[in-house]
């Protein structure tokens, strides 16, 4: 609702003359007209025709009727879905080529990637194509009833601008395959002090502001001068304020603090050694690609200390360290390659920091935490990010064990007032047992943010360290999400002013 006219008394009001063009533009119309349409029957910008309507609002002489709307359209990963096939579809077609069960490890790669064959799996049982247990089996008659799937049919009505279901466009949006978009629509038209306001004939040059040549040439007396309007309003200046998403990590650091935590710091360039080989990741193995990560070109790496190489090398290859009888395990049971070790990377964890802090310290106790920056080639979208914040953390000393970390998750889960948190079994090349923590965002559902576990025998050996130590590598970044109640990833790196100071 517009503000009410101010008294006939009241301050004179003057309009600059793309102003008057514009308000006479709308009282010639028959119905309200949108930006585009007034630029385009005044031949005014579009930059110049949404600031002065803006104005003219202002000084309460137009109205303006928003209409917002919006529809779903196909993200990146729902376009390459219906280019190439859905992760189900290309199932069901491995299945059908197969013409018998096949396993997981038959099933992933190729056309389907460790990521994609679980949810596939997953959408085929709900509906009642895949037999329940393994090897996996299409169920008899399965070739008629998948001749099109729901979600297939859901996704084409989507990219053609037809009505999608609720429950599949929810599903869909959980799984990247489907956003929303949203557009908002301005019709404006004069307001009843706007209809009135006598306008004359322009003939008469009015100018804003008395410029230095004017004074000195006296030509100000021959020009007329716009008064001011002491009805607009002033804006609200707001001091500096920090980032809401720095002010979290600087709030969890602090937390860890509490707890006798220490922090460290590390590269953001790191080798394959440091990122992956130290933390008993195969050089050549599906396994690796849990943490795909950045290559870097024109930078040469360096290898550790030759006894740490050689230690790392030997439990990657099932051989006893150097001064013991017996391996640490089998290992990965294909040569170690130290030209692997020497590549450059952009990390992808933090828990690379934690690797260098035990080979230079390895004696317990040790506290230790980073929080820093993490690179990795995700596809972007609502839940991840190509770079994230994640915080590393070690606890190491005698007796340590899994009581400890789990209720560490809980201790920070509560800390940053979070309340929900579940905790189920995982599986990480580097810790054994493994867990993953879980916490529900009101808009995304449950994230797992919290993985960690105990630190593999053949990872500590080799660095020296004799006692049982857990860590963790906290995901940050969606914990901001959940806490600061943001619904998308991309939301936390804005730089939007208004949006950061809560408006609209």
């Amino acid at each position: 609702m517009e503000p009410s006219s101010p008294p006939a008394d009241g301050p004179a009001l003057s309009l600059s003359p793309a102003e008057r063009k514009l308000l006479v533009h709308l009282r010639s119309a028959t119905a309200p007209h949108s930006e585009e349409e007034v630029a385009a029957a005044t031949g005014l910008a579009a930059e110049a025709v949404r600031g002065g309507l803006q104005r003219l609002r202002s000084k309460r002489l137009t109205v303006v009727d928003e209409q917002h709307a919006e529809r779903l359209v196909l993200t990146k990963r729902g376009e390459d879905g219906l280019a190439r096939g859905l992760p189900e579809r290309r199932l069901l077609q491995r299945l059908q080529a197969l013409g018998r069960p096949a396993d997981a490890g038959e099933l992933a790669g190729g056309e389907l990637d460790a990521e994609e064959l679980p949810v596939a799996i997953g959408v085929l049982r709900r509906r009642r194509l895949l037999a329940e247990g393994s090897p996996f089996a299409l169920q008899p008659g399965s070739e008629s009833a998948a001749a099109e799937l729901p979600e297939e049919r859901a996704l084409a009505a989507a990219r053609d601008g037809a009505a999608v279901a609720p429950e599949e466009s929810s599903t869909l949006k959980r799984r990247g395959l489907l956003a929303v978009e949203r557009s908002t629509t301005r019709r404006w038209s004069p307001s009843e002090e706007g209809g009135r306001l006598p306008l004359g004939d322009g003939s008469r040059p009015e100018e804003g502001a008395l410029r230095p040549e004017r004074l000195r040439d006296g030509s100000w007396r021959e020009v007329e001068f716009r008064p001011y309007d002491v009805r607009a309003p002033v804006p609200y200046v707001q001091g500096p304020a920090p980032h809401p998403y720095l002010a979290f990590l600087e709030e969890f650091a602090e937390l860890l603090v509490g707890l006798g935590f220490a922090e460290e710091e590390g590269p953001l360039l790191e080798t394959e050694f440091w990122n992956n080989d130290v933390l008993f990741m195969p050089q050549e193995h599906p396994a690796r690609s849990v943490h795909d990560v950045f290559s870097v070109r024109g930078v040469e790496g360096r290898l550790p200390d030759a006894h740490l190489l050689l230690g790392v090398a030997a439990a990657h290859e099932g051989r006893p360290l150097s001064g013991t009888s017996e391996p640490l395990s089998v290992g990965w049971r294909s040569p170690f390659n130290p030209e692997i070790s020497r590549r450059p990377v952009l990390r992808s964890q933090t828990t690379s920091v934690s690797a260098r802090f035990l080979a230079s310290r390895p004696r317990p106790p040790f506290r230790r935490y980073c929080i820093g920056r993490s690179f990795r080639p995700d596809a972007v979208d609502a839940r991840h990010h190509v770079e994230f914040d994640q915080c590393e953390g070690i606890l190491g000393e005698e007796g340590t064990s899994m009581r400890e970390l789990v209720g560490m998750f809980q201790a920070l889960a509560e800390g940053i007032g979070i309340r929900e948190l579940r905790i189920r079994p995982s599986y990480f090349p580097f810790t054994e047992p493994s867990v993953e923590g879980y916490v529900r965002h009101p808009s995304l559902g449950w994230m797992e943010v919290l993985p960690g576990g105990l630190f593999r025998p053949e990872v500590l050996r080799p660095l020296g360290v004799e006692v049982p130590v857990a860590a963790w590598g906290v995901g940050l970044t969606r914990l901001a999400m959940v806490a600061l109640g943001v619904n998308d990833i991309r939301e936390l790196f804005d730089a939007d002013l208004d949006r950061l100071r809560g408006g609209d």
